[in-house]
Formats: structure tokens, sequence, C-alpha cells
């Protein structure tokens, strides 16, 4: 039994390698602690929302001193954590230290974006009681405070922790978003399961999107190796665009401003501004054609 534990441990132990080199797991142990980004999030939330998630106190003075705890809590964390995620990257210069300062001083322009958020939220959804149950409640505002905290790190140029972030939102709540895509202000996902966002969607103030919703690629081109080439490939979507539950928006196409997409539609062509678009309008394109 001994000869067989050890033998694994050897086995085990090495750096996993493909027979061609292709595929490479680092085995360092110096890398980035899930459950230290959890706590992360989790004090920038305490930051964005002191009396939800944070201090209860009425006291300005009180408060005050928390948000300065949970401020250098959260730049000792992320600096230890860019730290290890920068060695994933060869082409990406950085200090964990000094980028944990930017990304302190970008928290005011976080929980700017999220108030105005909760607020589409609000006006959107009859259901609503409270801006304090959407904030409570709603799936969609747990997946933007991930995102929107993992936009700030991918703007500083940060390797793999925005995609933990957010893909820490996408397992709790169905959304999935990519920290790299770029989200205005206002944005609503009414209900949320199973929306996906691209990497390279661009989406303008007070879109709304239902369940199911797809902002993908339809094709991506490959180097002379066969790998993917990592250009724009989302959809774009233009200010006060409603799109409905199940639609799949495809390739890199422009949704014009306030156009209404359908329900269960497939769309991989330009929409013009203030177009109401269905499977029944498309059928008869089709037919046209």
């Amino acid at each position: 039994m001994n000869k067989i534990i050890a033998s694994a441990i050897e086995n085990t132990a090495n750096d996993l390698s493909h027979e061609d080199g292709n595929i490479h797991l680092q085995s360092s142990c110096n890398l980035p602690n899930i459950e230290k980004l959890k706590e992360f999030v989790e004090l920038v939330n305490k930051v964005v929302f002191p009396c939800f998630f944070g201090s209860s106190t009425d006291n300005s003075h009180l408060l005050k001193n928390h948000l300065s705890i949970d401020l250098e809590n959260i730049i000792n964390i992320l600096s230890v954590q860019v730290d290890k995620a920068l060695l994933f990257s060869e082409s990406v210069a950085g200090d964990g230290a000094n980028i944990a300062i930017e990304f302190v001083k970008s928290i005011p322009s976080v929980k700017r974006s999220l108030f105005t958020d909760i607020e589409a939220m609000f006006d959107a959804d009859p259901a609503a009681r409270s801006h304090g149950e959407i904030l409570f409640c709603y799936p969609s505002i747990i997946a933007m405070t991930h995102y929107r905290i993992a936009h700030e790190l991918v703007k500083l140029e940060v390797p793999l922790l925005p995609r933990i972030i957010t893909e820490m939102a996408h397992s709790k709540t169905g959304i999935d978003i990519h920290p790299a895509a770029q989200i205005a202000d206002y944005f609503v996902i009414d209900h949320g399961t199973g929306v996906v966002i691209g990497e390279t969607c661009i989406i303008g103030e007070r879109v709304k999107l239902y369940q199911g919703v797809t902002l993908g690629a339809r094709s991506f081109k490959l180097d002379d190796s066969g790998n993917p080439i990592n250009t724009p490939r989302h959809p774009i979507i233009e200010d006060g665009v409603t799109i409905y539950s199940n639609a799949s928006i495809l390739g890199r196409i422009t949704i014009g401003k306030g156009a209404v997409i359908g329900g269960n539609t497939w769309v991989t062509n330009d929409v013009a501004p203030n177009s109401k678009i269905s499977q029944h309008s498309l059928k008869l394109k089709v037919n046209e054609k």
C-alpha cells in the first residue's frame, strides 16, 4: 500500500505535459487563491454597499473607519493575488501593489455604475418593491457586481483574475458575462438564467436582456497554426435595445438604437434602429429571398 501511495505521489506531483508539448499545467503552489478572491469581492461589496453588506452604523465617523479597514484589506489581498496572476502573462509588466491601488481608485466608478443598474432594474420590473429587494434578491446584480469589478481589472491588464471573478457569478446565477465585454450604465438582465455575453460585445446604455439571450460569435478566424485569433466577433448593441428570451444575436453585427428583438429569434445581420424583429418577420424575409 505504501509503495502504491508513494508511486501516486511521485506521478501526480510532477508537471503535466501533453506528449506533443502543447499542453502544460503549472504545478507551482504560487497561484491565485479562489477563497481570497471571494473575500476580495465581498470586501468590495461592503465598500460599495456599506449599509447592506458592511457596517450598519449611522455614525458617519465610525462608518469611515470601517471603510478604511475594508479598503486596506482590499489592497492587501488584491496586491498578492495580482502578483500571482502576473505569472500567467509574459507580456504584462506590473506590480501587484500599484495595480491594487489603481483598482481602489476605480471603486467610485464601479459604485456609480452599479447604482444605475439597480435603478434600471427597479424601473423595469413591476414586481420589485424596493431597491433593497433588487440588491438582495436579483441574480443580475450579483452578476453585474462581479462583472464591473472584473472589468476594472481587465482595464488594468490583470490576467486570469477577471475570468475567475466573473465565473464565480456564473456558477451562482447562470449568467455568463466575459469580463472584457464593454457594458454601459443602466443595464438590465431580467431573470437572467442562461444569458451569455461574449468577450468583444459592446453594449450601450439602458439595454434590457431577458433569460436565455446569447450575444455570441458566429465564427472566428484561425492563425496559420490553427489557433483562434482574438478579433471583434460579438455583437454591438446600441442604446435602448430590448432583447427577449432565448434570442441568439451572433457575429459582429449592430443592433440599432431602440430596436426590439423578439424571443427565440436567430439574428446574424445588422438591425436598423427602432426596428422590431420577431420570428414572423424573419420568416417573411427568408420567403422574400
